[in-house]
């Protein structure tokens, strides 16, 4: 699967979706972020059941104050909904594909538990 543009209008319907969903937050001219788009793009394609979407903070300046985005890229997951994940800086593929396994073997219902608290 390809990676989808995330903008304002499209974050929370994305997001708010059943499974798991992948956001990077990145800039053009940010050489961690080039560094990072191949390893998150061959992630997108090895994992055609999970959505990565990635967010221009310089075209999505209002989404990128609301999510509080100070550094990039910074990497989010979102678990039926919930985040579960965000981090600035960019990762090593190994590194990612273990974060990827691990959100995949989240107690969901553990998880609510604790967004509900």
């Amino acid at each position: 699967m390809s990676v989808i543009a995330i903008t304002q209008s499209t974050f929370h319907s994305v997001t708010s979706q059943p499974g798991i969903v992948f956001i990077d937050c990145w800039a053009s001219w940010c050489q961690p972020c080039k560094m990072f788009r191949p390893i998150y793009d061959k992630a997108a394609e090895a994992h055609p059941d999970i959505t990565f979407g990635s967010v221009d903070t310089e075209a999505e300046v209002a989404l990128s104050g609301e999510l509080g985005i100070s550094a990039i890229p910074t990497i989010m997951a979102f678990r039926d909904g919930i985040l579960v994940f965000s981090q600035a800086g960019a990762l090593r593929g190994p590194d990612f594909e273990q974060l990827i396994t691990k959100v995949q073997e989240l107690d969901m219902t553990k998880v609510r538990a604790q967004a509900a608290a």
